[in-house]
């Protein structure tokens, strides 16, 4: 796994290959590494490589290669300035995060990590909204963080001036743990007025970005990272938010990873809260007085029920036919599609299925859903 995880921090470094492309390549090839060595022309078959794509990664990879020599060599010297970050090969790397379509090829971090929070068995809820916040969108966001974090939710915000920050503050004024995911490095706090917040919440919680360190603020890193917010959170709440607000957008990437949305409700002509009006008209569940009943509707989302166990490496019988061992050679505790399994074996697509069934009747490997296989 550690060879595996060098190729997809190499892979994060070409350009144009985002978080997306990236999950087509691992299902294609079956491994980053695979990927990394394949011929660019291979990567033709996959959806969205274009001729230009193509081309633009084949030089990349060559000058990455000339600069940097093996992906293992960059792994080494990249420790050194960020010695502390998951890939999705790594164990401890957020579960539900796995879930969405965009998952970053690199979660840096920072602080205190709690494991059960990663594995999905701790809630973990987002608090989002404007940077301008009136009395009212603040009363209430003290108010639902402090009642979250005395029940055992950790809350998830952005580190931005207005909601984020004031959702930050009363988690940790209440004793909670509190995560914040950055638009900049881990090592770099933007706005520089939270300098005493970030810090506090280094004690007391966890920062995270998918920036690598002493990477400066940039207007589009901010999107992106709502994506973070969404997917690492069972549920979303929108506090205030104007017509044209970041919180919309980490609401629309909640709303497609099948996350749950809810919003605080305010007065028609309040500018501040046009975006809640629009996300109450759109299915948003609604905040209301009695927080008893959001604990409720929040306590019932079903958490992850995951124990990582480390990778047991099946005992192959000696005399299996040297097809079967092909087969299984390919195979893992993490499932591939039927086509990769033939894409990667090399042989005709009949003799994969009779290999595959013959291995499932001998207990080695279990088929899953959507034509996918694994060892047992």
């Amino acid at each position: 796994m550690s060879e595996e995880r060098a190729y997809w921090l190499a892979w994060s470094q070409i350009s144009g290959i985002g978080p997306v492309l990236l999950q087509r390549l691992h299902q294609y090839f079956g491994s980053l590494q695979t990927a990394w060595e394949a011929n660019p022309q291979e990567f033709g078959a996959i959806d969205g490589f274009g001729l230009q794509t193509i081309q633009k990664v084949a030089n990349q990879r060559t000058s990455f290669q000339k600069n940097h020599l093996h992906p293992e060599n960059f792994l080494t010297r990249h420790l050194v300035q960020n010695p502390h970050f998951w890939t999705p090969t790594d164990n401890q790397y957020p579960r539900l995060l796995l879930e969405t379509a965009s998952p970053p090829a690199v979660l840096y971090y920072r602080g205190e990590v709690e494991l059960q929070e990663n594995l999905g068995q701790i809630p973990l809820v987002g608090i989002v909204g404007t940077r301008q916040p009136s009395e009212y969108g603040i009363k209430w966001t003290r108010k639902i963080s402090t009642v979250l974090a005395k029940n055992g939710f950790t809350v998830v915000s952005g580190l931005a001036e207005g909601i984020d920050t004031e959702s930050h503050t009363a988690t940790l004024q209440s004793g909670g743990r509190t995560i914040a995911i950055l638009g900049t490095g881990v090592d770099v706090v933007y706005p520089a007025k939270n300098q005493k917040l970030y810090q506090e919440i280094l004690k007391q919680g966890l920062v995270i970005s998918e920036y690598s360190s002493k990477t400066p603020p940039d207007r589009a890193h901010f999107p992106r990272r709502n994506r973070i917010i969404a997917g690492l959170c069972r549920a979303v709440l929108v506090m205030e938010a104007p017509e044209k607000s970041g919180a919309l957008i980490t609401a629309d990437y909640a709303n497609e990873f099948g996350r749950d949305v809810y919003t605080l409700p305010a007065r028609i002509d309040d500018m501040r809260s046009q975006g809640c009006l629009k996300l109450l008209t759109q299915g948003a569940t609604p905040i209301l007085k009695e927080l008893d009943e959001l604990l409720k509707m929040l306590g019932a989302i079903p958490q992850l029920d995951f124990v990582p166990e480390p990778e047991v490496t099946p005992q192959i019988p000696p005399d299996l036919a040297p097809e079967l061992q092909q087969v299984m050679a390919i195979l893992s505790s993490t499932s591939l599609p039927f086509d990769v399994i033939v894409h990667q074996a090399g042989i005709e697509p009949g003799l994969v299925s009779s290999a595959l069934l013959q291995l499932e009747l001998m207990g080695l490997v279990s088929q899953q859903p959507g034509m996918r296989y694994q060892r047992i």
